[in-house]
């Protein structure tokens, strides 16, 4: 039988279930009965579209990231400063993963350990969102936003690891409870640490390090 690439409804449904799923019970204890259950089809159906449990799996985030990577390339482009749109990166990934916490489970826990994982067109496609942070990175370099001494790779992945490191957290702990508040601060911290020397995230100068010995009386010699 043929598998089915193409999105519908249908498919749709089969991954929702699949998500919620693999979030509740991990990935080796479900079943794709248990799935076809949640997603009222029969378990021929799912075969239709995936051809194992595995490759249900690995579908999951290849839609989730094509439409991650849209909604910034339609917002990017209408925000000038480049902090700013690594503000709206981050906000994106943290709101996201605020509002789908099965996902988050599903894509940071049992996804993101698997090496096969990294062999799928899904992980093309996250690869492709993670390259837009990349081109605002390097834009920011080019116009003097950001310092010209940086590695893109590692600013970027200094970002996506702190912001799994915070979604892992509240999956397991349930702490930070409000991600969405964390977008400004997170930011700040990153911006501040690689804007030029002298300067502080929202453009203005930083001031010069206190001279401690000021005020102070200078021994002589006795």
């Amino acid at each position: 039988m043929a598998i089915q690439k193409k999105s519908t409804p249908r498919k749709e449904q089969i991954l929702e279930a699949a998500e919620r799923v693999f979030a509740r019970k991990g990935f080796h204890d479900a079943t794709i009965s248990d799935v076809a259950r949640l997603a009222k089809v029969s378990d021929a159906t799912i075969y239709e579209y995936f051809s194992s449990k595995e490759d249900l799996l690995f579908s999951l985030p290849g839609e989730t990231a094509r439409r991650g990577k849209e909604n910034l390339e339609q917002v990017l482009p209408f925000i000038r400063s480049y902090a700013d749109k690594i503000r709206a990166f981050v906000y994106n990934h943290l709101s996201f993963y605020q509002n789908h916490p099965d996902y988050a489970s599903v894509a940071l826990l049992i996804l993101k350990p698997n090496r096969k994982f990294a062999e799928t067109e899904a992980y093309k496609d996250v690869q492709e969102l993670s390259r837009v942070l990349i081109h605002v990175i390097k834009e920011g370099m080019v116009a003097g936003e950001f310092r010209s001494d940086l590695d893109p790779f590692l600013v970027r992945s200094a970002i996506l690891g702190t912001i799994e490191h915070l979604v892992i957290r509240q999956v397991l702990l349930g702490k930070p409870e409000d991600l969405v508040a964390l977008v400004d601060p997170l930011t700040d911290l990153i911006v501040g640490g690689i804007i030029p020397r002298g300067e502080m995230p929202n453009g203005e100068k930083k001031m010069p390090p206190r001279d401690r010995s000021a005020g102070k009386a200078k021994k002589g010699p006795v």
